[in-house]
């Protein structure tokens, strides 16, 4: 794309440990990899914004100077998304002509993040706004969260634009502080498998946005069962409740809660345990919590679909595995897994036939992908 002035890419995250526990305040884990999205782009003297896209249809076609336009349900909202956010703080009067392509058309590595994050540089890029890493994040999730309508942490924009290729990013979602764990030399060589189930999905109409609200409701319950105050839903986290009031309170409450709060509780646990195995360069034991950590998505949190829950199954015991879980909502999606290199020939081999034995239908879309850490979010 040598025509363009500006080139920014932005990378797919996994998150190996911490899942669906951003939203209630929890601690996560991640990375970013080496696969994601590139945007290429000419900064403009007018405000109007041209965008076309080399993975989607049509074309896109705005003015950051006008007053923030209606979702359209399509790839441009997304754009659209960067601008509501970043004009709540800054005044726009520069717009870009740009072509968007990404490279993984996968599910559950979080490309809707990584595609915010991308614009949010280049109309701040085409603006001469100067953004700190971390506030490129909150800007990112509140176009996601605010103009989107998905109710998500920081987890993916955290990943995508703090990542480092020969680190762990571990982010706390209630103080956000957050840093890199750099890996330990003892630690082995892995490769991060990436195994597409072949059904595609939309998270804001999947099961994700619920779950969040199950969350709340946990947390409602506990709260009353011991008669202390309720805040408004927006303010309420599971974060905020002791462990303790949850060993008081769990059997009182319908078990659909319970088990969300349980997901919650052993998943702090998790990462906790992760961050010290990690740093010890012992990922025999961060494959296995990444494990458990998928047993909880599935038994209490419940989500995955019967596609998802069988690529899990099939992966699980394949020699070379160190360990995984669902990526994303886990609702469709992909699996991810943490891998010798050594095996990862073998490892497709077998998983490819056994999913495909049992999944024929998924011949042409299943896929397995083989990425690496990488740094986050950059102008090239």
């Amino acid at each position: 794309m040598a025509d363009y002035q500006y080139h920014i890419f932005s990378p797919y995250r996994v998150c190996p440990l911490g899942a669906h526990v951003d939203h209630q305040h929890g601690l996560v884990t991640g990375f970013a990899i080496d696969k994601g999205v590139d945007l290429w782009f000419n900064v403009r003297e007018d405000s109007r914004v041209n965008l076309r896209s080399l993975s989607f249809e049509g074309e896109v076609h705005f003015d950051l100077a006008a007053r923030s336009e209606v979702k359209e349900k399509h790839w441009g909202d997304y754009a659209r998304g960067a601008k509501y956010a970043l004009k709540k703080r800054f005044e726009l009067t520069r717009g870009i002509d740009g072509v968007l392509q990404g490279s993984l058309p996968v599910g559950g590595l979080s490309s809707s993040a990584a595609v915010l994050i991308a614009y949010v540089m280049a109309f701040a890029k085409a603006n001469g706004i100067t953004l700190q890493p971390f506030e490129i994040v909150q800007i990112a999730s509140e176009a996601e969260r605010e103009y989107i309508g998905l109710n998500n942490g920081l987890l993916d924009q955290a990943c995508i634009a703090l990542g480092k290729k020969d680190g762990l990013l571990f982010l706390d979602c209630d103080s956000n502080e957050w840093r890199i764990i750099n890996r330990n030399p003892k630690m082995p060589e892995f490769e991060i498998g990436i195994f597409f189930s072949g059904l595609t999905r939309s998270l804001v109409n999947s099961d994700y946005n619920l779950r969040v609200f199950e969350c709340k409701t946990a947390a409602w319950n506990m709260l009353a069962y011991q008669n202390q105050p309720l805040r408004t839903f927006d303010k309420t986290f599971l974060r905020d409740i002791p462990k303790e009031t949850f060993d008081n309170t769990r059997d009182m409450m319908p078990l659909r809660f319970a088990k969300r709060a349980e997901h919650f509780y052993s998943e702090y646990r998790r990462v906790r345990q992760g961050v010290t195995a990690w740093e010890t360069g012992n990922l025999q034991l961060f494959g296995k919590l990444s494990f458990d950590s998928c047993e909880s998505s599935i038994h209490n949190y419940e989500c995955g679909s019967p596609e998802l829950i069988s690529i899990y199954n099939i992966m699980r015991p394949l020699q070379g595995v160190y360990g995984g879980r669902f990526s994303g909502a886990g609702f469709k999606g992909a699996v991810i897994a943490l891998v010798d290199p050594k095996h990862k020939e073998a490892i497709e081999r077998e998983l490819t036939e056994k999913y495909l034995a049992e999944y024929p239908e998924y011949q042409e879309t299943f896929k397995v992908y083989w990425v690496k850490p990488d740094d986050g979010a950059r102008f090239v």
